[in-house]
């Protein structure tokens, strides 16, 4: 039978909540940066059938303790891991968390035996082009405090990307998108922990894919911002062993949008590694 446990680990300068479940090679999942480990839920039976899966929520998201100063997340991701005993993972981040496992898997890479890379750029990545129109909006609506609007504008940038209206994409994603993002907004965890992140890789991950030694799925949805897309290419050629997904019909949360396809997707690569 799979053994599952949930709860907080205590890192010393704050806690995390983690979920743990199935039995195996263990295969960890980070959320994006403006939801929580919920955003997996669509992923927890498939991935801990086959492997121990592990979820947890950043500092600042979901249930874990609130960020009161910038963060080291990948410090905090090393101290998590070490706290539950596990000496080696796959990795599969989203958006901001991969950033955290890109730099995780360059500062150990005898830590890591396969990493996923969903909707991401790595750190130093020079971005071109304008901005999503809605961004300084969403500033603006932050700093007046207005969260309803803040939180409505966050999915329009990242579940409906640029190239859809709301009601051209699912209403319970979006919906659940929501119920996540707030708590992230409530907390300012965007302002106090990621607008100037604690300890940054020097130099830079996008100056030293090139290190990278674990097997590489990177996934980009084809409706994401075109600097996303761009940034997939990127790594694909950079990193000597990267393979490249393009889920058509979806944004920046493709596990959400399409969870079957990026089951089906993950777990043949897991499984052809493990």
């Amino acid at each position: 039978m799979n053994a599952a446990s949930a709860g907080y680990a205590d890192l010393g300068n704050g806690r995390l909540y983690y979920g743990m479940r199935g039995e195996g090679e263990t295969v960890v999942l980070s959320h994006a940066g403006f939801v929580d480990s919920r955003m997996w839920d669509d992923q927890w039976d498939a991935f801990a059938a086959r492997y121990r899966a592990i979820r947890f929520d950043m500092r600042g998201f979901g249930k874990s303790d609130p960020a009161a100063e910038p963060v080291c997340r990948r410090e905090d991701l090393r101290r998590l891991l070490e706290n539950l005993g596990v000496e080696r993972a796959a990795f599969v981040g989203c958006s901001l968390s991969d950033e955290v496992v890109i730099d995780y898997a360059l500062e150990h890479p005898e830590r890591v035996w396969a990493l996923v890379v969903v909707s991401a750029a790595p750190g130093g990545f020079e971005m071109q082009g304008e901005m999503p129109p809605e961004l300084m909006e969403l500033f603006a609506a932050m700093q007046q405090g207005d969260l309803a609007r803040a939180s409505e504008l966050q999915n329009r940038i990242w579940i409906d990307g640029p190239f859809r209206q709301p009601e051209q994409v699912s209403a319970p994603v979006r919906r659940r998108a929501a119920e996540m993002n707030r708590i992230a907004l409530e907390s300012q965890t965007m302002r106090i922990a990621d607008a100037h992140p604690a300890c940054p890789l020097d130099p830079p991950a996008a100056q030293r894919l090139s290190e990278i030694d674990a097997p590489t799925l990177l996934i980009a949805g084809a409706l994401d911002n075109a600097e996303i897309v761009r940034a997939a290419e990127f790594m694909r050629a950079a990193i000597p062993n990267a393979e490249k997904i393009v889920m058509p019909d979806c944004a920046h949360l493709p596990n959400m949008e399409q969870p079957e396809a990026f089951n089906r997707h993950v777990l043949e690569f897991l499984d052809r590694r493990a």
